[in-house]
């Protein structure tokens, strides 16, 4: 007698010829005759099933399965696998090689069957060419990070955002760092960053220091606020001039716009030039010289390069009014993933951390890890703690006294490939309460001539 407990057969997938169905709930007396086919084949074609208890709970009788649904959906799998593997037998044994029906054989066993024809699916003859709905030539193909977003190589047509209009030097800047690129203007640093993280460009090229007013500290706010990757730096000689309406003459003037690093800059040289005039900031040099040609002022003149006097179609008074020749600003390039690094020529790395230990034996610890390496520092920045400004400590470190909270910026001349300054930067880490890598990217090796500056390359896009 059956068990009162339903229980689990190995039966195979394919229903029996209508006139000879097997007992519902006992195996077969003999074992089926199977077409010999790759035991990959048969164990996709032999699954456990369950058995019901009566046999009034399958709707089909003398249908293996629970349901119409799971027998179509089983041979709609053995249909393909036979079908695949019947491909090769077919060619070299002629078109009755694979012929074969669900119908009963000539073999006195009467459980024999051949599987090399597709089995009806859905009710539907269907031939095995047609198994495939979607032609396999015709499938669309998986899209990958490149199509999003072609990662430009250096040299390519590329979008690059800079703060400024057109003329300014950090337009300039990226026409030097990358030949042909299409310039992007953007009225504010924060726009620039944005701009890249947006994916409107490629890249942003932004000051991060000069040689004549020093650090440019917004963008270090910037850089530790954003999620940007340095990718390289461009240093670009400064030239400047002092530019005016045409047919102004420099006793005329009152009043001299520009940036403010800009007007520090030629503050000795617009003194030896006798001009008593006024001195206003203004948000860059490119833009200043834009906005007298705008309002037609004939009293006030502006700081800017020979590029900008030839876009706004002024007339330079003075040409190389600052202070120093030898006046160079730094620039970044940003993107947003970072670069691979490589050993195969100089590498800058820049970091930033913070420390939370009294004292200042921390900061020797850290500089000390590329002392002793032999890494040289070639920038060291300090800026102050953004959310803790203070901290207010006392002997019994209760809060009597006043410290501000700093950031460090650190640039090193080593490539995070080299083993080197991994050793330094994971002993840095253990000395500070805060670490990131902003980028480790090429140095800016070219040649610097003072005679260039006069005359900078600007990007072939911009207008």
């Amino acid at each position: 007698m059956l068990s009162s407990a339903p229980r689990h057969v190995l039966s195979p997938i394919f229903p029996p010829p209508d006139n000879q169905a097997p007992p519902p709930t006992a195996l077969p007396k003999r074992r089926p005759a199977f077409r010999r086919f790759p035991s990959a084949v048969l164990r996709s074609a032999i699954r456990s099933i369950y058995v019901p208890e009566s046999t009034s709970a399958a709707p089909f009788p003398g249908a293996l399965g629970s349901s119409r649904s799971d027998w179509q959906t089983n041979c709609a799998i053995l249909a393909s696998k036979a079908a695949s593997n019947s491909s090769s037998s077919s060619s070299s044994g002629g078109d009755n090689a694979g012929a074969a029906s669900n119908e009963p054989s000539s073999s006195n066993d009467g459980n024999h069957y051949h599987l090399a024809s597709p089995t009806p699916v859905n009710g539907l003859k269907q031939n095995s060419a047609t198994l495939d709905l979607v032609p396999v030539v015709n499938l669309p193909r998986p899209l990958s990070i490149s199509d999003l977003s072609p990662t430009p190589k250096h040299g390519s047509s590329v979008r690059v955002a800079y703060q400024g209009v057109p003329g300014a030097y950090s337009e300039a800047a990226a026409g030097k760092a990358y030949p042909n690129c299409e310039a992007i203007p953007c009225d504010q640093f924060e726009v620039a960053f944005q701009a890249v993280e947006l994916w409107i460009a490629d890249r942003a090229v932004l000051p991060v220091e000069n040689s004549l007013g020093g650090s440019i500290h917004r963008n270090y706010d910037l850089l530790l606020r954003h999620r940007l990757h340095i990718v390289g730096e461009v240093q670009l000689p400064v030239h400047h001039c002092l530019l005016a309406l045409p047919g102004v003459r420099k006793e005329q003037l009152t009043r001299v716009m520009s940036h403010p690093q800009a007007l520090s800059q030629c503050e000795l040289t617009l003194t030896g030039m006798g001009l008593n005039v006024a001195r206003e900031a203004f948000d860059d040099t490119a833009g200043a010289a834009e906005y007298v040609a705008n309002n037609g002022l004939r009293d006030t003149a502006a700081i800017a390069s020979a590029r900008a006097a030839e876009l706004y179609r002024l007339q330079v008074l003075a040409d190389g009014i600052q202070d120093d020749s030898g006046n160079v600003t730094r620039f970044v390039m940003l993107a947003r993933e970072p670069i691979i690094p490589r050993t195969d020529r100089p590498f800058k790395t820049s970091i930033v951390f913070a420390h939370d230990r009294e004292g200042t034996s921390v900061l020797f610890k850290v500089l000390s890890a590329f002392a002793f390496r032999d890494i040289s520092l070639t920038k060291i920045e300090s800026r102050p703690h953004r959310h803790r400004p203070l901290r207010l400590v006392d002997d019994a470190n209760v809060g009597t006294a006043k410290h501000f909270e700093y950031m460090f910026y650190v640039d090193f001349e080593a490539s995070m490939a080299e083993t080197r300054a991994q050793n330094a930067l994971a002993e840095v880490q253990e000395y500070t309460s805060f670490l990131r890598v902003l980028g480790s990217y090429p140095m800016d090796m070219t040649p610097w001539d003072a005679s260039s500056s006069s005359s900078p390359s600007p990007p072939s896009s911009s207008s």
